[in-house]
């Protein structure tokens, strides 16, 4: 079991981003994504000030030194600002379930940049296992389109969801991607919860630049002031730049990134339970076989 330590820790980190997207979903659709953004890394910060503390006596990571700051920063800019942002919005456009999808192209975005900058090599059953779990994402999101002319042999294949979310989405998956990568670099042996309290504090800065620029702080305060969002923000924090985040290290600081980030990108499937259960969603027998791919292709990671 301690030999999948790694893996263990991106299995719980999906579980905790489950119920983040679904958090930050309703909440992005109530007070918009960038006062989501915003408050709930505000809400990290403060709980990363009292965690720190009481683990290692520092309220802020200063003992990080200048290399390492730079590297987390960087990576909490790539991560939380530019692919949050686009994730959250593709939230609003296409909803938390169909945009975990889409996340699911993490994978080999970071294995291409892991490989770039790290130096990292998958073996040959890694590969497949993240073409089986991506050949899982494709049944669900994709569908062959017959031609109205009975005589035409093309077959077009297309998509029921928005083009923007999707696009959206896959920004997203590209800053996730990328952002992984820069935090194994800037990582190495530094503790990771207080990794992540750096790359938390740079993507608060970023956001509170973002809102200066755009004039959109009077939404913040809107959003603060809506009990209902502001439940579904606390939690989505706690479970999401928290510990979602902090595993996320965890997984990368004992295996390969490539193997962590598809292992995370099961969110797909674990979401789909409660979408039918609790938000009473209608999931078609695709979704399920796409599932079942998806599950098979992260099982061939322990083969």
């Amino acid at each position: 079991m301690t030999h999948y330590y790694g893996e263990i820790a991106a299995l719980l980190t999906a579980v905790f981003w489950t119920v983040t997207s679904l958090s930050f979903e309703s909440a992005g659709k109530k007070v918009g994504s960038l006062a989501v953004n915003l408050i709930r890394l505000i809400l990290a910060f403060v709980i990363y000030c009292l965690l720190n503390y009481f683990r290692r006596g520092l309220f802020l990571p200063v003992d990080a030194g200048s290399e390492r700051w730079a590297w987390l920063a960087l990576s909490g800019l790539v991560g939380f600002v530019f692919g949050d942002l686009l994730l959250f919005q593709s939230y609003v456009v296409i909803g938390a379930r169909i945009a975990m999808l889409i996340m699911a192209l993490a994978p080999p975005i970071t294995a291409f940049f892991s490989w770039l900058l790290l130096g990292e090599v998958l073996s040959p059953m890694n590969w497949i296992g993240m073409v089986v779990t991506l050949a899982g994402i494709s049944i669900v999101i994709l569908k062959r389109e017959t031609p109205e002319d009975p005589e035409s042999k093309k077959i077009r294949i297309t998509t029921n969801y928005s083009i923007k979310g999707i696009l959206l989405a896959f920004g997203g998956a590209i800053g996730q991607g990328i952002g992984l990568v820069l935090s194994k670099k800037g990582m190495g042996n530094y503790d990771a919860f207080a990794a992540s309290h750096i790359r938390v504090i740079a993507g608060m800065i970023g956001f509170a630049f973002i809102l200066l620029v755009t004039n959109q702080y009077p939404k913040v305060w809107s959003a603060l002031q809506h009990k209902p969002a502001m439940k579904r923000i606390a939690l989505g924090s706690f479970f999401g730049p928290f510990l979602g985040v902090s595993f996320s290290l965890i997984a990368i600081k004992h295996t390969q990134a490539g193997i962590a980030a598809t292992l995370m990108a099961i969110v797909p499937v674990l979401i789909i339970p409660p979408a039918i259960f609790l938000f009473r969603e209608k999931v078609n027998w695709k979704e399920i076989l796409g599932a079942t791919v998806t599950v098979g292709g992260v099982a061939i990671f322990f083969l």
